[in-house]
């Protein structure tokens, strides 16, 4: 019984399944080649079985240690590409071609027919005319009230303090049993533009409603990811009392387009830039990622960013007419994700 071994030839390349344990790979070769009879010596050369895989070698550790093999190959391969791509830009100069986009899902996105374009006419008067009017007009001043659910624990009392730091013109108050239809009231009478309610899961904050005062419309939102400031990696100093910059990114469609025009009445008009703050809310695949920075200016032309928290990440379950109602109110949007998420390409924001 003759037996079939796979070897490797000294370079560690795959040699061809031959009987008799032999491979003709590298500078080897069969018994009683050519070398030996003093002929002149057989070219080196590696030949590999033609429907070779790695799944076929029997041996776990073995083909453990082949892929792993032959991942660093590729990584070595395409390194040496991107290496040599570079330095062909390098020596064209002006004329090397235009770097290829890679396709990512964001720019794969399906066109959404509620897409705001800034020209349009019908945008410009809603806009005008909607809830949020007074506040681009500067007819009102922001002042929020935040807010948690009954019986707050430490962590949710923390971040709930730490939002009022970033948000100019908070305060902070803790529900003792109160509904919030009696705390809409109150709020107006008190002059509130907004209302900001906290809410937890297992000690966790697990969502956010923010209820535009007094006319709507109102918001709610999962919260996730939630880190507080001592969480965070080298974070900076506690943010100072200066009013900060906001920015809104991809905020593209109707819906997105009133989301944004929420957060930013949270905040006053003009920013303290003497501050260097800065509160972004970045949309990304119908998620909003909130992250609070310091500029810092390492030079005339070098300048960098500081996170000084808190952070957290929000995704919007429904739109809501007028202000909190849950038995009898109209909604604008409710987020259905058996119905709505049928494509990974497709977002609402």
């Amino acid at each position: 019984m003759v037996a079939e071994i796979f070897s490797l030839d000294k370079n560690g390349s795959e040699g061809q399944l031959v009987p008799g344990g032999s491979s003709m790979a590298g500078g080897g070769g069969p018994v009683g080649s050519a070398a030996e009879d003093g002929g002149p010596p057989a070219p080196e050369r590696v030949l590999f079985p033609p429907t070779f895989s790695v799944s076929e070698i029997k041996n776990k550790q073995r083909r453990h240690f082949m892929f792993l093999r032959w991942k660093q190959q590729q990584r070595k391969e395409k390194l040496a590409a991107k290496k040599k791509r570079r330095k062909e830009r390098e020596a064209l100069g002006d004329k090397a071609p235009p770097k290829a986009v890679p396709k990512t899902i964001e720019n794969q996105r399906e066109y959404d027919e509620t897409t705001v374009d800034p020209n349009d006419e019908e945008v410009a008067f809603d806009e005008a005319t909607d809830e949020f009017a007074p506040y681009f007009n500067r007819q009102t001043v922001p002042k929020i009230l935040i807010t948690t659910s009954d019986r707050p624990r430490g962590r949710t009392v923390r971040f709930c303090e730490q939002l009022s730091t970033v948000i100019p013109n908070s305060h902070v108050y803790y529900r003792r049993g109160l509904a919030l239809k009696r705390i809409i009231p109150q709020c107006i009478a008190r002059d509130f533009t907004d209302l900001i309610v906290i809410n937890e899961d297992r000690k966790i904050p697990n969502g956010l409603l923010l209820s535009h005062l007094p006319d709507g419309p109102t918001a709610h939102f999962r919260m996730s990811s939630v880190r507080l400031r001592k969480e965070i990696k080298r974070k900076g100093k506690e943010p100072t009392e200066h009013v900060p910059e906001i920015i809104l990114n991809n905020f593209t469609t109707r819906l997105g387009h009133s989301v944004g025009r929420m957060f930013a009445s949270l905040f006053p008009h003009d920013p303290q830039f003497i501050g260097r703050q800065v509160a972004t809310f970045h949309n990304q695949r119908d998620y909003i990622f909130f992250r609070f920075h310091r500029y810092i200016f390492k030079s005339e032309k070098k300048v960098g960013i500081q996170e000084l928290g808190p952070r957290f990440t929000l995704k919007l379950r429904s739109l809501q007419k007028g202000t909190f109602d849950s038995k009898f109110g109209e909604y604008e949007w409710i987020h259905k994700r058996r119905e709505m998420d049928t494509s990974r390409r497709k977002f609402h924001l």
